[in-house]
């Protein structure tokens, strides 16, 4: 009997429409902007992460992953209430991440939008809500649960929606991840890089194809070289997916790329945070 493929990019932006809209009809806007006047001020995500204290420094976002819908469950001890954002966001943080990318949506990747206010509880640490943002009261939803960063995917919107959300999110002092995995996604991203204030802008390349769900490291390096300086500052770029040795960080620092996500290979291990160290190992010396 052959397999199910994974869902795809499109399947999953129709479910969260469908998700948002009752969303929208369980908290009104006006209840999430009562609960954001309230909140705390979040945390500095992007000065967590670009901030490189000696030349040979590298920032992991790392990242909390139930399931995938290519792989499904991780690890057998990651179902029910067995699993533990919280314990395994204090494990990153002991053995050096920079911060912590938190999967929040639920029918495809097992998340739940409450792990952020756990893991936030846990860790000092900046945290980014990573899910698939297409409707404004998401920014404020996220605002609400405590994401200090989320993550804008730019094959989930066009133009004037990406710009919109920048702008929104940049009012809530959330942090944004732009990130693109197509060149032509890429293209119609950079010239928005650091809009509309530098401070609050991450340029992500994900090696992860969202149609297909394969993985490849180098398409970071590929498309880098390919729009070359247009991207301007490399020092924003975040490589998502497929990073799992110490030599991956090498070959990205080596053309400028000091920030990367990682998270399913870091979940594998029995115990994530020390699979971080050993990723950072000296911190990436030559």
């Amino acid at each position: 009997m052959s397999q199910t493929p994974p869902p795809g990019l499109q399947e999953i932006v129709a479910h969260k429409r469908a998700e948002v809209e009752a969303g929208k009809a369980r908290t009104p806007l006006a209840e999430l902007e009562a609960m954001v006047a309230q909140a705390d001020p979040p945390r500095n995500f992007f000065r967590a992460v670009t901030r490189h204290p000696d030349a040979i420094h590298f920032s992991i976002i790392a990242e909390i992953k139930r399931r995938s819908p290519s792989a499904g469950l991780i690890r057998p001890e990651y179902d029910g209430d067995s699993f533990k954002p919280e314990s395994i966001a204090d494990a990153y943080w002991r053995h050096g991440a920079a911060a912590i990318s938190c999967l929040t949506d639920e029918r495809f990747f097992g998340g739940h939008l409450s792990y952020i206010e756990r893991v936030r509880a846990a860790v000092p640490l900046p945290v980014l809500r990573k899910d698939f943002i297409i409707d404004p009261w998401q920014l404020w939803e996220s605002r609400a649960a405590g994401a200090d960063a989320v993550l804008l995917i730019a094959e989930c919107l066009n133009q004037s929606e990406l710009v919109d959300m920048m702008i929104l999110a940049q009012q809530l002092q959330l942090t944004v991840l732009v990130e693109a995995h197509e060149m032509e996604s890429l293209l119609r991203v950079v010239p928005h890089a650091g809009f509309p204030h530098a401070g609050y802008f991450l340029l992500g390349i994900n090696n992860r194809d969202l149609a297909t769900m394969r993985v490849d490291l180098s398409h970071t390096l590929r498309l880098v070289g390919a729009v070359g300086d247009l991207v301007g500052d490399r020092a924003i770029i975040v490589s998502e997916s497929g990073i799992r040795t110490r030599d991956d960080l090498l070959r990205l620092r080596a053309e400028g790329i000091r920030i990367a996500l990682v998270g399913e290979h870091l979940m594998r291990q029995p115990e994530p945070g020390k699979a971080l160290a050993e990723m950072l190992r000296s911190q990436v010396a030559m």
